[in-house]
């Protein structure tokens, strides 16, 4: 939660310029792939690739929804599941209206899993999961160009652990946007 407030201050004290797009380059696993988080930190679910070091010190509007959805970039799941838990659809419907209000926009959805099954399997959930936020996405009226999904299985824990709470952390799909 620290992690979270450090973060919507360095994105809303960086300075950027206006009108001018930032394309993302990650790589989707394995070697070279951004290391997970330290135990008990959380990402913001913007890309800082997309944010640039330098420009006005004012973000424009879409920048402003962008660094306020930061707390609303996670959607959880109940073990073995890959259906949207109740309270986690406000989080999704979030994300939906700033999509289809920003058409330019793009996210990225990543799956996650515990550490729990084999490896394929976990892959296999990792991508249902992401497809189903997909699909609730578009439902509420976001462009299928606007989202792509990829699927990490157990490969990038939110909290190392191995007890339920770590777990229940780890099944989960993040957005991550960038412009």
């Amino acid at each position: 939660m620290k992690l979270t407030h450090v973060l919507a201050l360095v994105v809303l004290s960086m300075g950027v310029t206006a009108c001018q797009k930032y394309s993302q380059t990650k790589p989707a696993g394995g070697e070279g792939a951004a290391a997970a988080p330290a135990e008990g930190a959380t990402t913001s679910g913007i890309d800082q690739d997309a944010v640039p070091s330098s420009g006005t010190s004012t973000l424009t509007p879409q920048q402003q929804a962008l660094a306020q959805l930061q707390a609303k970039n996670t959607v959880y799941f109940e073990y073995d599941s890959s259906e949207i838990p109740q309270e986690y659809l406000a989080v999704v419907s979030a994300n939906a209206a700033y999509l289809v209000k920003y058409p330019t926009a793009r996210t990225r959805l990543e799956g996650n899993t515990d550490e729990r099954g084999s490896r394929e399997y976990n892959i296999g959930l990792g991508e249902r999961r992401a497809q189903v936020v997909r699909r609730a996405l578009m439902a509420q009226g976001v462009a299928d160009a606007q989202i792509t999904t990829v699927s990490y299985g157990e490969e990038r824990p939110a909290v190392e652990g191995q007890d339920e709470a770590a777990y229940a952390k780890n099944r989960r799909v993040e957005f991550v946007y960038a412009q």
